[in-house]
């Protein structure tokens, strides 16, 4: 695989997400549903200025056909970053092969897996780059 670099404005808007997601799960805390922090986060962002798009559908291409699967992103923000949350027991190797596939198939290289279902979020926090 070849060295992915990311921008300097990309790693800054990387931070403010990390912000931001520092900020619900201080608020809320772990045992909730993946849905209430995903509009929670969403409210953050917006309050950080961040332009997102929340349940942002991915097309696939198969031999040509463009494929309607009904795939959906968490959050996009900035057209560049990719959100998938989850509030789960346990990260699982799926959910990583899920956020690979999302980044390969949206053409965007830096993504965050976050688990908020953790007593401290910054265990909950996977960086991910493709």
């Amino acid at each position: 695989m070849k060295n992915i670099v990311i921008p300097e404005e990309t790693e800054q808007i990387a931070k403010s997400i990390v912000n931001c997601i520092f900020n619900v799960h201080s608020n809320l805390g772990p045992g909730l549903l993946e849905s209430v922090y995903e509009l929670c986060l969403c409210q953050e962002l917006k309050a950080s200025c961040l332009k997102f798009q929340r349940q942002k559908e991915i097309p696939i291409t198969y031999r040509g056909l463009r494929i309607d699967s009904g795939l959906r992103i968490d959050i996009v923000v900035e057209d560049r970053i990719i959100l998938e949350l989850k509030a789960v027991e346990d990260v699982l190797p799926v959910h990583m092969a899920q956020m690979m596939t999302y980044l390969k198939l949206s053409s965007m290289h830096l993504g965050f897996l976050v688990n908020f279902n953790v007593p401290l979020i910054k265990d909950g926090i996977k960086r991910i780059i493709y």
